[in-house]
């Protein structure tokens, strides 16, 4: 089996390298100036007991495919068509992704679609460089089949996985932890917008109870943050790193990058769709979806709004909606 990373970043960069570690054929497919710095000196990994450069196979474009190969798809998911548009749709797609609608998607081109719920603290800021902060184990990880089961290919993934240092299994339930994995990640553009601050957690509890509501109306059931604690127990821990800080999730780091997108629409814009579906007003996570696609078009730093102002735009929406 030839495991080609699609999106190698902070996510995928780190499940490609520890993948190569443990023995199996990688290759790392990036774009700009991520690919020339894998392609000139390969991927450098720092994690808290080690720091290491790996001479990956990397490409910026689809490599010739064969029987065996599977696609591990990292990219973020308002990226997604057009990552896989140019492979072949008879090789199967992990979606190693936040979010839960790229399943589905991924599932209207490919036959064989595998999510993967992803609990991996780990950034990617700089070209060429992933740092992961997971110990002893780099992440948490629970894939199977779309939309739900496990079959032969999923247990061998999971078994990789596991021996390559994650904790990683293969579940028949896999968008059931996506869908907790949502909810904690309905905080992420707050913490983009407004950078690690006091007053923070308001905003994440009032983000989430709107979220569980909603995800509870349309009878769509999810993991608990208890759940997770149980399954991770002391396996992945975050750790420092010396020398290199950690910043903020994956929202924050859109922003900190000033890549020119993020990923609300498939976050907060979750919640906002099913709502609409629903005809359940959603104005906090209406005004996260907006106000972070707004900072990452206009290429705002994260902690550009203070929570004070976040808060009164909310409580704004949500006068307008209860009118």
């Amino acid at each position: 089996m030839r495991y080609i990373i699609v999106g190698a970043g902070a996510v995928g960069g780190t499940i490609g390298a520890r993948l190569f570690q443990g023995g199996h054929e990688v290759v790392l497919v990036a774009r700009g100036a991520h690919y020339e710095a894998l392609r000139r000196g390969g991927l450098r990994l720092i994690t808290p007991d080690s720091d290491q450069v790996l001479d990956i196979p990397a490409a910026d474009r689809p490599v010739p495919t064969r029987d065996g190969d599977v696609l591990i798809l990292a990219t973020k998911s308002q990226d997604t068509i057009a990552a896989l548009a140019p492979w072949p749709t008879y090789l199967p797609v992990v979606c190693a992704q936040n979010g839960v609608a790229n399943e589905r998607t991924v599932l209207r081109r490919f036959e064989r679609v595998y999510g993967m719920c992803v609990w991996l603290p780990a950034q990617h800021l700089e070209p060429g460089v992933v740092a992961a902060h997971g110990y002893p184990r780099l992440g948490m990880l629970h894939l199977g089949r779309y939309p739900q089961g496990v079959d032969e290919l999923a247990e061998q993934m999971a078994t990789d996985l596991a021996k390559s240092g994650f904790l990683a299994r293969a579940t028949p339930d896999a968008m059931y932890w996506k869908y907790g994995k949502l909810m904690n990640n309905l905080g992420n553009a707050a913490e983009a917008l407004c950078g690690r601050v006091q007053g923070l957690d308001r905003l994440f509890e009032r983000v989430k109870a709107e979220g569980h509501a909603i995800l509870e109306e349309a009878r769509i059931p999810f993991s608990t943050p208890q759940e997770e604690v149980e399954h991770r127990g002391h396996e992945v821990d975050v750790r420092p790193i010396e020398g290199t800080p950690r910043g903020g999730g994956s929202s924050w780091q859109s922003l900190a990058r000033g890549s020119g997108t993020i990923e609300a629409d498939y976050l907060n814009g979750e919640i906002v769709l099913i709502g609409r579906e629903l005809g359940l007003p959603t104005p906090v996570n209406e005004v996260l979806q907006r106000e972070a696609n707004r900072a990452a078009q206009e290429r705002l730093a994260p902690g550009s709004i203070s929570v004070e102002a976040l808060e009164a735009l909310i409580d704004e929406r949500s006068a307008a909606v209860s009118r």
